[in-house]
């Protein structure tokens, strides 16, 4: 059987998950591998929900935020910019791949690239295999 990752999605209320929506209603193919979360703003995504979602058995984790200069919280995303640098150097650390964790920019009218990130990210999971976490947790 093949392996099938699961992706947490922390998205954006105002674009990434707008965009999200807007790629279900218009049916665009995509794999149903993203377990969408909805924040209000991808600077609100602690470092803890991310680590909390690789320990609960994602496979990878996908950010998405509006464009830089597009924030409705004038530079949140900036803030998660930050911080998601930082966790790929420490989940390096633990083992983790960086291509396991993406940020996103992702306008609200952009379900295309929406469902093109998933079906990349998806991809790339296929080809790292189950979370490094999770095959600790099989032994």
């Amino acid at each position: 059987m093949e392996f099938e990752p699961t992706i947490a999605g922390f998205l954006c209320n105002w674009c990434t998950f707008t965009a999200a929506d807007l790629a279900g209603t218009s049916r665009l193919q995509q794999p149903p591998n993203v377990k969408i979360v909805r924040v209000m703003c991808s600077g609100m995504v602690d470092p803890q929900y991310v680590i909390k979602a690789f320990l609960e058995g994602a496979d990878g984790v996908l950010i998405g935020g509006c464009w830089p200069g597009d924030c409705h919280y004038i530079n949140g995303n900036l803030k998660a910019r930050r911080r998601v640098a930082l966790l790929k150097s420490i989940l390096t650390h633990y083992g983790i791949e960086e291509d396991r964790l993406w940020l996103r920019w992702i306008a609200a009218s952009d379900g295309n690239m929406f469902a093109e990130t998933v079906s990349e990210m998806t991809g790339r999971l296929k080809e790292l295999g189950p979370s490094p976490i999770k095959m600790l947790a099989a032994v």
